[in-house]
């Protein structure tokens, strides 16, 4: 196997192995974070899909019946013109942004169309920006919430993104690629909170054959626990694998099991969502 930087018709030499039981870890590492972007990927897709299709189109109608069907806490208001465009470009953000964030971390497209990298990537934090800050108007002026703990911890998440959207933007601008990429991957963690949220309720019903914890006003201790952490939990983990790619071999192990496991539960949550959350309004 050639090097990137070897000359065709140059053969390695003994003592440079294109494989060894070293390698493992690596390798385990990262194929758990491809399985993880691999099942992730195809749930913000249909996160997409049913964003589009069961609030995006009716909000565009002005079809008020077909998405209070859907069950969100203040959705279509009649004659609440401004509330309505609100929570029209709030969910129009989440479905372009579950469209196309995750791609902007393939880096295959980063190094072939460096152009689109660029472009997508101000569309994303501004994308970011506008979906945080209209998810603040729906809670704190439409008064779209159930309960003050849920509130605070859309608040927290809402200036958490803004937070990493601006670093992110900012080490770009330094040309600063490794800072960037990690906070890149903490936006886009943060952004995916109210997906994230609804994988881990449906997963956590699964597992429990019903609900445990959870109340309808969403204001039991796994509600309030689950608000904080469906974005709070993906960027502890992703702290774990930054510090495993520099790590030794047993800690790149652990934290590939955590990845793994990370990648079952977010595939048991995708189909809980599907069933029982978004395929019934499509």
């Amino acid at each position: 196997m050639l090097r990137a930087d070897q000359p065709r018709g140059q053969h390695m030499s003994v003592a440079e192995p294109t494989f060894s039981v070293s390698t493992l870890p690596s390798r385990s590492l990262a194929w758990a974070a491809r399985g993880w972007f691999a099942i992730a990927l195809a749930g913000q897709w249909l996160f997409a899909v049913y964003i589009l299709l069961a609030l995006v189109q009716p909000l565009a109608l002005g079809d008020g019946d077909a998405v209070n069907r859907t069950g969100l806490i203040t959705g279509h208001v009649a004659g609440d013109g401004v509330g309505n465009g609100v929570l029209l470009a709030h969910v129009l953000a989440a479905a372009l942004l579950s469209l196309g964030g995750l791609l902007q971390l393939l880096p295959w497209l980063r190094r072939h169309w460096p152009a689109w990298h660029r472009w997508a990537g101000r569309g994303f934090m501004v994308l970011s920006l506008a979906g945080a800050g209209s998810g603040l108007f729906l809670v704190w002026v439409r008064g779209s919430r159930l309960g003050d703990a849920s509130a605070m911890a859309v608040t927290l998440n809402g200036v958490l993104i803004v937070v990493a959207a601006a670093m992110a933007w900012r080490l770009a601008r330094q040309r600063r690629f490794a800072g960037h990429r990690r906070w890149a991957i903490r936006a886009l963690l943060l952004v995916s909170g109210v997906w994230t949220m609804r994988l881990g309720f449906m997963a956590w019903f699964i597992l429990n054959q019903g609900p445990r914890g959870n109340t309808p006003r969403m204001d039991g201790w796994f509600d309030i626990a689950w608000s904080f952490g469906c974005y709070l939990l993906p960027l502890a983990v992703a702290e774990l694998y930054f510090r495993a790619e520099r790590a030794g071999p047993a800690v790149r192990r652990a934290v590939a099991a955590v990845l793994a496991s990370g990648a079952l539960l977010t595939a048991l949550g995708v189909f809980g969502a599907w069933r029982m959350m978004w395929g019934p309004h499509l």
